[in-house]
């Protein structure tokens, strides 16, 4: 520590890490962020889906159940953890336990062979358990951000922690498409090469790789975080640290209906984080079985939303600053709230009930109009979704108590998991039970609308 700082320490002036401690943990979100973009969204789930599962409805109905299962064990310790971890003092630790668990599960998903029903219950087990992981660990890496720059800092931290992550979302997923996943029927990827490493295209191995390879990339790029960016000090042993936090969240809950701004921003988060986790998760599996596509097409779709994505999150931040989280929240929410319905009229062969050409069976890439309206409503998707997600632990860090802070994005992780369960489970049970995926995903504008309705009683 330099005198500098240390005199301003002992002053009771909050001083802040070097640059490249600030960098490397932004680099936690370019490493976690493969597993969403590869697994969850737009390579392996939609193959569960199409290839795995015996048909893409059923194979929507397992992904939401195994996902609703994922997200109640979330949600009911979310806040335990985050409250021992406050009362501990430390982060890195439950980054690196359940960044393990990422890393485990993803690798598994490997076995999961086209037309074998019987990997079906052990593949999603797989990843339920990464699932778990990758999202305590993203409690613990937020919780470190108010320790890494000045308030009037945060909105531009967060925002730019979700573009670096899409960036590497966008890398990855353009690694698989052009060099790893190709065409079953001309054995060529996007790029037009024979896939690395003798791949079988038949088989689906460039799909299936995805897992294995998330859980390296998490692996390598995370590190730096480990390394270079200074955790909280250590407070209490394990045992000490359980009592002191469960007695610490016992005294939240009971303060939380007079912090009532607080509370209505977690129940609105609690809602439209439901219905955008939702919305991330089948969307690549919805077009799969609307236009047919396949992992080129998908995972090119994925390229163009993580785009936008990129570009809105970075955007956002800046706006995060300006104008302030809730307002940024609330616009996202009105744009993903309108694509969603505006989804739900677009099918096949048709856009708002206006009859269009369907797409031609071997033609060019997104040659039919409704897929065209589907990549650009996808974009949308991906520019609101960065914004709202990033925004929303910038107007907790503003309103959460600063010294239960993990406590309080534990919390926060529940709101976003308790009813997590909810949104998959109702498009599983819906889509099952109508064998419409259509029918499944219209649940879903109940969601973003409930959400906007409780963020309207939040003050900043």
């Amino acid at each position: 520590m330099t005198i500098a700082a240390s005199d301003a320490r002992i002053a009771g002036v909050q001083t802040y890490p070097r640059r490249a401690a600030v960098i490397s943990w932004i680099f936690f979100d370019w490493a976690a962020q493969p597993y969403f973009t590869l697994i969850t969204t737009f390579v392996f789930s939609p193959y569960f889906a199409t290839h795995v599962a015996k048909d893409p409805a059923s194979g929507q109905a397992l992904w939401g159940f195994a996902t609703a299962a994922a997200g109640l064990v979330i949600a009911l310790l979310s806040p335990v953890l985050g409250a021992i971890a406050d009362a501990s003092g430390r982060r890195k630790p439950w980054i690196a336990a359940f960044g393990a668990l990422l890393v485990i599960g993803s690798s598994l998903m490997w076995f999961g062979k086209p037309g074998d029903p019987s990997v079906i219950p052990a593949l999603l087990l797989a990843y339920g358990i990464a699932t778990i992981g990758v999202e305590f660990a993203t409690v613990f890496n937020n919780a470190m951000m108010p320790s890494l720059v000045p308030p009037d800092k945060i909105g531009r931290l967060s925002g730019t922690g979700w573009a670096t992550g899409y960036v590497g979302g966008i890398i990855c997923l353009i690694l698989v498409l052009g060099f790893l996943a190709a065409n079953p029927d001309t054995g060529r990827t996007l790029f037009g090469f024979a896939p690395l490493f003798g791949l079988d295209p038949v088989s689906h191995q460039g799909d299936r790789i995805t897992g294995p390879l998330t859980a390296v990339w998490f692996m390598i790029f995370v590190t730096p975080m480990f390394l270079l960016t200074p955790d909280y000090p250590a407070k209490l042993p394990v045992r000490e640290s359980l009592r002191a936090g469960l007695t610490e969240l016992k005294e939240t809950l009971a303060e939380l209906p007079q912090r009532k701004s607080l509370a209505a921003f977690l129940l609105a988060n609690m809602v439209y984080t439901d219905g955008l986790i939702s919305l991330f998760a089948f969307g690549g599996i919805y077009a799969a079985g609307t236009f047919g596509w396949h992992t080129i097409q998908i995972g090119t779709f994925g390229i163009m939303l993580a785009v936008a994505g990129t570009i809105g999150a970075w955007l956002g931040g800046k706006l995060d600053d300006s104008l302030g989280p809730k307002r940024v929240i609330a616009g996202s929410a009105l744009i993903l709230l309108s694509s969603v319905v505006a989804i739900l009229l677009v099918d096949r062969d048709s856009i708002l009930f206006v009859k269009v050409a369907p797409p031609v069976p071997g033609g060019a890439l997104f040659s039919g109009a409704a897929e065209r309206a589907y990549l650009l409503l996808g974009c949308l998707i991906g520019m609101a979704g960065g914004p709202l997600q990033a925004a929303a632990r910038t107007l907790l860090v503003r309103l959460a108590p600063k010294d239960r802070i993990t406590q309080y994005f534990g919390l926060f992780a529940l709101t976003g998991k308790v009813t997590s369960f909810v949104g998959p489970l109702l498009i599983g049970a819906i889509t099952a039970v109508t064998a419409s995926q259509k029918a499944g995903m219209a649940v879903l504008v109940v969601f973003f609308v409930a959400g906007l309705a409780l963020l309207s009683r939040v003050k900043e």
